[in-house]
């Protein structure tokens, strides 16, 4: 990593801190972990295994807990001890990702397709190859990476950020604060078909999608449009890549959802859920606010309020713990079974 940041600009983003030791340097030149970092490096411990790794690092700057007190730092060394290392490093990350990654310019690249009727706000950039339909609505300082696709009547908030190959078809609404990482497909249509005859007819899908402010989600996620009404994502709720979203689910605020996670159409999370990855449920389910599920897990059934569900079919996880320690007795027990059978 080659930057050079200055120690001022850390410490401003730093509302609460304290410093020991002392060091000529005043700018950092890069971020390590705590083994790997050199001289000139910003350094930092998240995780208390990894405490023993504070004295022995080479790193010119670490950022530390406020109650840590295992080693003195070197000469030349500066101990920045905060409340939360992890949430300050954070906050310095950035600092560094506007000078290591260009944004786009304001203003629509030459090689940009936008329809006539479609508003364009101040501040709006929009990249290279960009294709934005009739009446679409972009609010202000929002920026469209490369190859963006903004469909027929999109409406998208302030500040949003769209990464390279995101495609936003036809209705579909961001409000602010909005990231889509690169290849998110917002508003596809759901998997909905009829068997007639012997063939699967397909339902076609007329509704459309909703996502409220603070929402980011992964690269090449898919979420599906309603087939009448709406499928909405709340408020601050943040969505991993390859998450699939089918048609008319709702999700609340705040809520976490890791990769490779599926959902089928009509299911409706409470705020707070937090889903592991590759967990899969099945349609027209309710999930209650502040439940957790376990990654792998098969959601089958409702779920309760503040549950935690683990395994496939999910079951609470002390009760997942439980069979998962049974299980590994099975063997012995089957073959202790076996002997007493052979004896009589």
């Amino acid at each position: 990593m080659d930057l050079s940041l200055d120690l001022d600009a850390i410490f401003a983003k730093l509302p609460v801190y304290k410093v020991e030791g002392e060091t000529e340097l005043t700018s950092i030149s890069g971020i390590a972990s705590l083994k790997n970092a050199k001289r000139g490096d910003l350094s930092f411990l998240a995780n208390p295994k990894y405490k023993a790794e504070v004295e022995h690092t080479n790193a010119s700057f670490v950022l530390l807990p406020d109650d840590y007190t295992e080693s003195k730092s070197k000469p030349g060394q500066l101990y920045i001890k905060t409340p939360k290392p992890s949430w300050a490093l954070a906050k310095i990350c950035r600092l560094i990702f506007g000078q290591l990654f260009s944004h786009n310019q304001k203003g629509v690249h030459p090689s940009a397709w936008i329809h006539e009727s479609a508003t364009l706000n101040e501040g709006v950039s929009v990249g290279p190859f960009c294709y934005v339909g009739p009446g679409a609505r972009i609010g202000e300082n929002t920026q469209l990476g490369s190859h963006c696709h903004v469909g027929e009547n999109v409406s998208i908030g302030e500040d949003c950020i769209l990464y390279p190959g995101v495609k936003l078809l036809a209705l579909c609404e961001l409000r602010n604060g909005v990231v889509l990482n690169a290849g998110v497909v917002v508003g596809s249509e759901g998997y909905g078909f009829d068997q007639v005859g012997g063939s699967h007819e397909k339902i076609p899908h007329l509704g459309k999608v909703i996502i409220e402010e603070d929402v980011e989600i992964g690269a090449n996620s898919c979420i599906d449009r309603a087939r009448l009404e709406e499928t909405r994502i709340g408020a601050g709720t943040k969505i991993d890549n390859l998450v699939q979203i089918g048609h008319n689910v709702r999700i609340g605020k705040g809520c976490l959802l890791v990769a490779q996670v599926g959902i089928a159409g009509s299911v409706e999370f409470e705020d707070g859920v937090i889903v592991g990855g590759q967990a899969g449920f099945a349609g027209h389910l309710k999930v209650g606010k502040g439940a957790r599920i376990a990654g792998q897990a098969g959601i089958t059934k409702n779920v309760e309020p503040g549950a935690f569900l683990k395994g496939n079919p999910a079951v609470p996880v002390q009760l997942a713990h439980k069979i998962s320690i049974l299980q590994r007795k099975l063997p012995d027990l089957f073959k202790r079974f076996a002997q007493e059978t052979d004896k009589k």
